[in-house]
């Protein structure tokens, strides 16, 4: 049995979160600057293509494009779980900084238990979307 991976260290931690905010950052600017309706170099949800089924994350490059030009309408008709998602992540994500900042100690991101729950709204929300009766929840 391996032993468990060593934890990034309290100097490497910063310079880790620096790095992760400025490849977010960068590729929000670039699906700022490119629609993905209108380019085609984005990837194509294979699971769409083979079955003709809507995956959880079907048109959620569309609901960020939308949500970086302000159309909050059109990103939640995108991709609704996305839109609703990210206002609970970023509230998670200034949490877990917060506590850092206090020097509080704060566990895993996302814990365990929240797991389950988590993969059950993404796959309740992938059947749903594919429903007729909820036809507005399809990209």
């Amino acid at each position: 049995m391996n032993p468990a991976p060593p934890k990034l260290s309290s100097s490497i931690a910063p310079c880790a979160a620096i790095v992760l905010a400025a490849v977010a950052a960068g590729i929000a600017a670039f699906v700022y600057c490119f629609n993905p309706s209108v380019h085609q170099f984005y990837p194509v949800c294979q699971f769409h293509r083979l079955t003709g089924l809507y995956c959880p994350g079907c048109g959620g490059t569309r609901a960020l494009y939308a949500l970086l030009h302000g159309d909050w309408t059109a990103a939640f008709r995108d991709n609704a779980l996305l839109v609703a998602g990210l206002p609970l992540a970023a509230a998670r994500l200034a949490w877990f900084a917060l506590n850092r900042w206090r020097g509080r100690l704060n566990g895993d991101f996302l814990p365990a238990k929240f797991l389950f729950p988590l993969l059950i709204v993404i796959g309740l929300f992938g059947v749903l979307r594919n429903l007729p009766a909820f036809a507005f929840l399809s990209p």
